[in-house]
């Protein structure tokens, strides 16, 4: 059974700024997105925040749920990069 990968502190750390980014960026994208005084108007920023949530998810899966993987070295040793 492959074991899991503990994340190190620069994965948490990585991982903290891009959920601070994430949130400073999409606050600043909702404050300019202005629906026309009241009108329906396209809610454009919320493609962005939706991209961005998904890659944050993303994210947080790859630092606390990564397991090792055994074939790895053999593979690099095909490649020729060992």
């Amino acid at each position: 059974m492959p074991l899991k990968i503990k994340p190190t502190g620069k994965d948490k750390s990585m991982l903290i700024l891009h959920f601070v980014v994430f949130a400073i960026v999409t606050a600043l994208t909702w404050m300019m997105y202005d629906p026309h005084n009241g009108h329906w108007a396209y809610p454009w920023p919320a493609w962005t925040t939706a991209a961005w949530a998904l890659a944050f998810l993303g994210h947080f899966c790859i630092v606390y749920t990564s397991y090792e993987d055994k074939g790895y070295n053999v593979y690099r040793n095909q490649q020729g990069k060992d």
